[in-house]
């Protein structure tokens, strides 16, 4: 079996106001997890990967060792090219705190009892349900 998880993560100006969503899919399109999170002031790529850690943390807590042995592979799907990009090591990440994050989600990887993960880039109109999870948090924050 393989899992789908869309991410995404907002600022509402750059840094501003910023949220994260993310929803767990299994591969026949069921849908396990979802969730929007208020974060206070980011950028909006640091939103972003804040989105890729916390689902990365709900896996592990959630799914623990024992039950990714069933696991095939984590499609971890976003609409941020750059995210791809520099988790996939196609580029450098120069920013010190994107560094940071980064680094951090190789540390939960690490943690998934060796499941592959594949980071997938897609236009933000094939990633609704997580960019819904993320204004969601914010206009509840921000009434």
């Amino acid at each position: 079996m393989n899992l789908i998880v869309h991410t995404d993560g907002g600022s509402r100006g750059n840094p501003g106001p910023a949220a994260l969503g993310f929803v767990i899919n299994d591969d026949a399109g069921q849908e396990i997890f979802k969730q929007g999170k208020y974060l206070g002031t980011l950028t909006n790529n640091q939103a972003e990967y804040m989105a890729v850690l916390e689902a990365l943390k709900w896996l592990i807590e959630n799914f623990g060792s024992g039950t990714l042995n069933n696991i095939n592979a984590i499609n971890i799907i976003l609409d941020s090219e750059l995210l791809v990009n520099q988790l996939t090591g196609k580029y450098k990440i120069k920013s010190p705190n994107l560094r940071l994050l980064a680094d951090e989600a190789g540390r939960l990887q690490s943690q998934l009892n060796g499941t592959k993960i594949i980071y997938q880039h897609v236009r933000r109109e094939k990633n609704k349900t997580a960019d819904k999870m993320v204004n969601q948090a914010l206009d509840q924050q921000l009434k």
